[in-house]
């Protein structure tokens, strides 16, 4: 058992919309990831997502209720089945919980922000 330096995790890799496992626990995955510009509309129909920002600021867009703003230190879960797109205007440095199965693009069909099988960082 060795802690993860969060720090140290971000400084292994500089791509955006590309999330890292950080740490496994009950079924769910651990992720962090760096986030800039828009990702695309999708939904998780079997899975809650949870989005912890540590640094910059994340608006979680929704097509049928209020977009939420995060700022460092804030946490939004979104619900399974609720299509959402994260926007950020500048580089955001978000931790991500969610069943280890989860695609991060959810439902969308694109390929190119697609990860299969996110890199483990141990």
């Amino acid at each position: 058992m060795e802690p993860t330096n969060l720090e140290e995790a971000f400084g292994a890799f500089e791509e955006t919309w590309s999330p890292r496992v950080v740490a496994e626990l009950n079924g769910q995955e651990v992720k962090v990831a760096r986030l800039e510009g828009e990702f695309v509309w999708h939904s998780h129909a079997e899975a809650d997502e949870l989005f912890y920002v540590l640094d910059g600021d994340l608006t979680i867009e929704f097509r049928d209720e209020a977009d939420a703003h995060l700022s460092a230190g804030d946490l939004l879960v979104v619900p399974a089945g609720v299509e959402h797109k994260p926007v950020a205007e500048e580089e955001v440095k978000a931790m991500l919980f969610e069943p280890a199965e989860t695609l991060n693009t959810g439902d969308a069909d694109d390929a190119d922000l697609t990860v299969e099988e996110p890199e483990r960082l141990d």
